[in-house]
């Protein structure tokens, strides 16, 4: 009788099987909003992938003394600058990195004087659809979802060339004043259709792919060791 007594005892103080697994997956909530939480190297990680990404877009905005290519500027872009954004992708997947290398690299272009109203819009449209589909895809580190991210994120440049279409002569009066050509004016304004509104439209998605594969080729080993390819 002792025996069932001290068992019965037991069972009493005994915590109870369903008390267990909630206490073992709130501690395991716990970890992971922790692992997910930015620290300071990553802040570094982004803070020197934006500098890079800054950098080669600058040189991507240089094309533009070739009329067209200003006007496909945010293909030209995504093609050069895909290296660092990727990379910066692999090595931080946590919930706002995107969003600060947005920030980061609005702040360089505020601070050289490249940054317009409507560019603003579409920077900051472009980053937040980037990070949410960061999110909705739980930071999937597979490449498509990477190279997805990275299209959305490379529309942020549109507003350069579509003020355009949208400020139209003033604008061409305005870079005249800047220190254009006529003869570049007059090319440029050539250029102004529909069709090519399109191609501005569509170059971010070409573009975009592009900069993905070459940086998946030149670090395949890298992206390959991140569970990537």
């Amino acid at each position: 009788m002792e025996i069932y007594g001290a068992i019965w005892r037991l069972h009493r103080h005994a915590m109870p099987v369903s008390k267990f697994i909630r206490m073992m997956q709130n501690k395991g909530e716990i970890i992971m909003n922790e692992t997910k939480k930015l620290k300071g190297r990553d802040l570094i990680t982004i803070g020197i992938f934006s500098a890079l990404y800054f950098i080669l877009n600058l040189a991507a905005m240089i094309t533009g003394f070739v009329p067209v290519l200003w006007l496909l500027l945010p293909g030209v872009a995504g093609v050069l600058t895909g290296i660092p954004f990727m990379l910066m992708e692999s090595k931080v997947q946590k919930p706002g990195a995107i969003l600060i290398m947005g920030l980061i690299t609005a702040v360089l272009y505020f601070v050289t004087g490249q940054f317009t109203v409507l560019l603003l819009i579409t920077f900051a449209v472009a980053c937040i659809l980037s990070e949410a589909y960061r999110a909705i895809t739980k930071y999937d580190n597979r490449f498509i979802h990477m190279a997805i991210s990275f299209i959305l994120f490379c529309y942020g440049m549109l507003g350069s060339p579509l003020a355009i279409w949208v400020y139209k002569d003033s604008f061409l009066t305005q870079i005249q004043k800047n220190g254009m050509s006529a003869e570049y004016v007059e090319s440029l304004s050539g250029l102004i259709s529909v069709p090519m509104l399109i191609a501005l439209c569509i170059s971010p998605i070409v573009g975009g792919a592009i900069g993905a594969l070459i940086s998946k080729g030149l670090f395949r080993k890298h992206f390959r060791k991140a569970g990537i390819v």
